[in-house]
Order: structure tokens, then sequence, then C-alpha cells
């Protein structure tokens, strides 16, 4: 009798796990369908680009290698803009959703600055590395050329984070603009007027503000004359959002020096290129057939230097602090005066116009800043800055022209953005504090690399203050150059730095 009790209680709980079980695959099967319809559905290219409505996304898709290829393969969105499955594909298209839905629902896409998007700082956060590697494994294929050889070579040994997109940034979204690593054979082309070229440089005769005009050509720019004197450089510790290498406040004593009145033009820039470079001769290579006190300028650049923004009166970029140097040697030796670049102290005195406040004009760089948690919500202040910086509140993620802007105090346009400056001193983040020499400073006497100042159209407004420090990196700008040595004239990957030139005084002669 308790024999036979056992054997159904046995039976009847056998019986309830399988009806359990047949429940489970029921409720299992009811939400997997589902499931898997939902991946599929919200995996296509068709849902992608009904959230991301503006032109740029599918029609240059179409355009790109991605779409538009010899083997007919399409790369679809997700394979790019989520990771592999098993590395946190289901979390991350989730947050990919949500924000997607927010800003299709609550933001206004004709208010957003595709161009800026497309910048490599901002589509590395939106491309998966390992999503790139899941279909390009073999990373040395028998068609691949002597330098993408030596760029693959290069990712896999760098110690230095090297994303794909460094030099593959355009192939899943076509860009005509887009630099490419073939020389550009355009570059340099004479230009041609109907107006007589310069016979000889301005006639200085007093210190005052003069037109420079470079002989040989059409191509002149304004310098400024500054009298000299006493400043206080750096900033103090209670100016808000300040670096440590921008302090201790020291007093400068600087003698009356020129600067010009805007960052060195492509026009002014070219006018040096065309007159030293040699369109045959690359990287390493000497040229014996000039003078020998000629000056040997640039190699042809790989790609467009002005990434296709235009020339003109746009501030040259992408050229090295060599570059830069050698272009000062040149105008030097053109005009008889003596041009170089700014010494980091002429620099701050020329950029604060007077002023001891963060800019050369009222405003807070706390209420000017877009950076933290809140500017998500709140706008930041642009009241006063954006007539008077390029930075990256009021730009489409490019350079923009001197009349952008308005003048600081001295005269001067877009000290403090558009584009970084080089300076002739090398960098050093404590040498505001070791050195006490207070008249006519110069910087380390070796160093690495060296100063910039200013800021860019990239650049935060707490980056573009008066006393903000930065510095070259060569090694990072040049990671995308697939030359063999690297070029010592064009940086592959630095887009936003500049430069402007002063005049010595002691060596103008006065007729």
């Amino acid at each position: 009798m308790i024999f036979r009790k056992y054997i159904q209680r046995a039976s009847v709980g056998r019986r309830t796990k399988v009806w359990f079980f047949i429940l489970g695959m029921i409720v299992f099967a009811i939400l997997i369908i589902p499931y898997r319809w939902a991946m599929k559905t919200t995996s296509t290219d068709r849902f992608c680009m009904s959230c991301h409505v503006h032109p740029h996304a599918d029609q240059s898709w179409k355009l790109s290698t991605h779409h538009n290829n010899r083997s007919g393969t399409i790369v679809h969105c997700v394979q790019c803009h989520l990771p592999p499955r098993g590395e946190g594909y289901f979390l991350e298209k989730v947050k990919t959703g949500i924000r997607d839905l927010y800003g299709y629902l609550f933001k206004d896409t004709a208010d957003i600055d595709w161009e800026k998007k497309k910048l490599l700082e901002n589509a590395k956060k939106y491309v998966y590395e390992n999503s790139c590697k899941d279909c390009h494994e073999n990373l040395f294929p028998l068609t691949l050329s002597v330098n993408g050889g030596n760029a693959h070579l290069l990712y896999i040994t760098s110690k230095d984070p090297v994303h794909c997109l460094n030099c593959h940034l355009n192939v899943g979204h076509y860009d005509k603009n887009a630099a490419l690593h073939a020389h550009d054979s355009s570059f340099g082309v004479t230009v041609t007027s109907t107006e007589p070229p310069f016979e000889a440089p301005a006639k200085v005769e007093k210190f005052e503000d003069f037109t420079e005009m470079i002989p040989g050509t059409r191509v002149a720019f304004d310098m400024v004359a500054l009298p000299g004197g006493t400043f206080n450089m750096g900033s103090p510790d209670n100016e808000p959002l300040r670096n440590p290498d921008e302090g201790p406040v020291r007093k400068v004593t600087l003698s009356p020096f020129w600067i010009a009145k805007t960052e060195v033009t492509w026009d002014e820039y070219m006018a040096f290129f065309r007159a030293t470079s040699s369109q045959g001769r690359t990287e390493g290579q000497t040229v014996s057939t000039r003078k020998t006190d000629a000056i040997s300028g640039a190699t042809p650049p790989w790609g467009a230097p002005d990434q296709g923004w235009g020339k003109g009166s746009r501030p040259a970029i992408t050229m090295s602090w060599h570059a830069a140097q050698v272009y000062c040697q040149w105008l030097s030796q053109v005009t008889g005066r003596k041009y170089r670049l700014p010494a980091e102290a002429e620099w701050e005195y020329a950029c604060r116009g007077g002023t001891e406040t963060p800019y050369f004009f009222e405003g807070d760089p706390r209420k000017f800043s877009s950076q933290g948690f809140l500017r998500r919500f709140i706008k930041p202040d642009t009241t006063n800055i954006a007539s008077r910086v390029v930075y990256t509140m009021n730009n489409s993620g490019k350079t923009e022209e001197p009349s952008f802007v308005k003048p600081n105090p001295f005269g001067l346009k877009n000290m403090s953005g558009n584009v970084a400056e080089f300076c002739l001193d090398y960098y050093s983040a404590d040498f505001y504090q070791a050195d006490s020499t207070g008249i006519n400073p110069r910087g380390p006497l070796k160093g690495q690399e060296h100063v910039i100042r200013g800021g860019s159209f990239k650049s935060d407004a707490k980056d573009v203050r008066s006393a903000a420090r930065d510095f070259t990196k060569t090694k990072a700008w040049l990671v995308t150059d697939p030359q063999m040595p690297k070029s010592i004239w064009w940086y592959s990957d630095c887009i936003d730095v500049g430069f402007r030139v002063v005049c010595e005084v002691d060596t103008v002669i006065l007729k």
C-alpha cells in the first residue's frame, strides 16, 4: 500500500515536471520568435535609415566601397556600427537604439552638424574595431600594396592604439573631398594672374603696421606692430578650467616685434611651395641641382592638405613644425627681413591684447564650455565668444576665413581659435615653475615636441583661453602616412594646426 502511494506520488511529480517543461518550451517559443523577428527587423539597413534620415548616411554609404565594389558584396549598417555577435552585441544594440530613437524624437536633424560628425575623432565612437577585423581577417592579402603593408605592420606592432579608421575613414561613407593615400598631382599648380607680380618687398621706414609683399607673386599680408611691454603670462590658480602647466603666473617683458594679422594663409604657403618644391621628389631624396644657398621645400603631399575646404585666405594646415620653420627661412630670404615663428611669450602677449582675463573679451569659461553631462540638456552660453573665436560650437567642422570673426584689441584675428598655432619653443609642462628669465624668454634648450597655442575649430571653449597650452604630437600625427621614412613636411593626421609669423625689429633696415 505504501509502495503504491509512493509510485503514484512519483508519477504525479514526473507529470508535473513534464508539464512545466512543456510550458517552459511554449513560453520560450512565444518569447524567442518575436525576439528573433525583432532582432532581424531592427538590423536591416532600411530600419536603420528610418531613424538616420539625413542624406549623408544612405547616399554616401551606397557610393562607398562597402556597397559599390567589384565583388558585389554589401556591408550592412550593423556590421560596422555594432560589435560582432558574442561581444556585447545585444547590449550595444539596445544602447544605440535608445540613443538613436531619442535623437529622432526629440532633436531637429536640421540642427545637427553632420560634417562635424564625420571627423575622425567622432567617427571612432560609432565604429567597432573588432567589427572591422571580423570581416577583414587577413591583413596582408596578396593584392595589398607596399604602403598598405607598411601601414598594417604598424597597426599590429604599434604600442599606441591605432584604429582602422585612421586610414580607412571613408570606406563606409564615401567623401569626394577625403584625403587619399596618393600624391596630390594638382597641388602646387601655378596660378596665373593678369596683374604683374610684386618686384620688391614692402618698404619699411619706421616701426608701424605694414603690408608685406612677396616678390615674384601677387601675395601680400598684413603685419601689426606691437610695442612690447610687460604682462602677466599664464593663468592664476582661480581661473576656471585651467590646466596645471599654465602656471605659476610670471611677469614677462618683451621687446617690440611685428606679428601677422592672420594665420599664414594657403595663398602665402602656396607661394613658398611653388618656389621651393619639386613635384618629382619623394621623401628621403635630396635635390642636388639647386644652388647651395637655395631653400629646398616640401615634398608633394599625400591627398588634399586643404581637406577639400578650399585654399585662398583660409589658414594653411597639415604642414609640420619643420615645414613652418623652413617657410619662415624662405620668407626671410625673399624679403630681406627676419621672419620666424613666435616665441610662446610673444604669442600669449599678442593673444591677450592687453587683457588679463581668461579671454581677450568678457566671459566665464564654465558658461562657454560645451563639456559635461548637463550640457546634453542645457546649451552653453555663446554670447561674446561666437563672434570672436572659431571653436567647436560655431563652425562646420572645418577652418574659416578671417572675416568670420572680430579682431582682438591689438587688431589680430583668430589668435584664440580657427587653427592652433606653432610656437618657436620646445614644450615643457613645468617650464613656468623652473624658468626665472622674465625678459624675452624662450622655452627649454632642448625637447621632443614644440608648443602650440590657441585652440582650433575642434576645441572646446576651455581650450581657447589665452593661457591654454598644448604641444605637437609628431608620432600620433603621422600614423597614416604610408611612406618610409615618414614625411618631415606634412602631418597625415592633424588638420587643425597652422601658424603665423613674427618679424624681428632689429633686423629691419630702415631706409
